[in-house]
């Protein structure tokens, strides 16, 4: 068994429903069609417009969609990856975020990272600003966040999980507010990234263990799950949109290696 201090939860999986290139209906069958095939989280993104194809093709919001979302399941827990911390006032996003968690009885996982994609940006009237200046109004919206949670009536109905994702320079961040940790690149990559991580968990007094390692797959676990568990990841994510239909196939494989991990876990000895 591996000695870091996260390597003993359980492995999940999630999927990334990315709402471009559908219509609602079809979004709404995806869901169904997640939640009954057995994922832990369904994750949707925060964007405006297609990241992929057609640039100008259907798209839709995120948080309009999470409480949708929110009433039409049952077991998963639900989440942006990531909302952009530049398109909401931290406040408002608080109380958007413990309405969607009372809808879904408890299940809301709060994604959030700094933001990045200039059309949004620009399109919408934000400032874009730079990424260091991004990164600093994210670490001046996460306490907010947590005093507004505090604040609200009613309350949330749990303490909500935050999850913090992007590159090395919101590690910190993460150490000091996050759940779960939520980074992108190679196996090395992520291993790294896990330990700078580590790094910033001792010098803020966090015991590492109490952060969630979470990646995204676009291969299937034959190639990449026994190399992800022994870095210590334990939520992996893969993405799918309408121009595929929504296919699952690739989640259901890891679906498998899930629950064949989580039995090894829960063997004696």
């Amino acid at each position: 068994m591996s000695e870091l201090p996260y390597a003993n939860r359980p492995f999940r999986v999630g999927v990334q429903l990315q709402p471009q290139h559908a219509d609602y209906s079809d979004l709404r069958r995806a869901v169904t069609a997640a939640e009954e095939a057995g994922v832990d989280v369904i994750f949707t993104w925060d964007h405006f417009f297609p990241l992929g194809g057609d640039p100008n093709g259907k798209h839709f919001e995120c948080w309009t969609m999470l409480a949708a979302w929110a009433e039409q399941t049952e077991r998963v827990e639900l989440s942006a990856l990531v909302t952009c911390n530049s398109y909401r006032n931290p406040d408002l996003l608080a109380d958007m975020a413990r309405t969607v968690d009372h809808i879904s009885g408890g299940r809301l996982i709060l994604g959030i990272g700094a933001g990045w994609f200039e059309r949004d940006y620009q399109e919408y009237g934000y400032e874009f600003g730079t990424p260091g200046s991004r990164i600093a109004a994210l670490a001046k919206s996460l306490p907010r966040i947590r005093a507004r949670f505090d604040q609200l009536n009613p309350p949330p109905t749990r303490p909500i999980p935050i999850l913090v994702g992007g590159e090395r320079k919101t590690l910190r961040l993460a150490a000091e507010h996050a759940e779960i940790w939520h980074g992108f690149g190679s196996v090395d990559t992520l291993a790294r990234k896990n330990g700078i991580l580590d790094k910033w968990c001792a010098k803020v007094g966090r015991d590492p263990g109490e952060i969630e390692r979470s990646t995204s797959a676009r291969s299937g676990p034959e190639e990449l799950g026994e190399q992800l568990v022994a870095i210590g990841e334990r939520l992996i994510t893969i993405g799918t949109d309408g121009t595929s239909g929504f296919d699952l196939a690739l989640t259901r494989d890891w679906l498998q290696f899930r629950d064949e991990q989580n039995a090894d876990l829960s063997e004696p000895g």
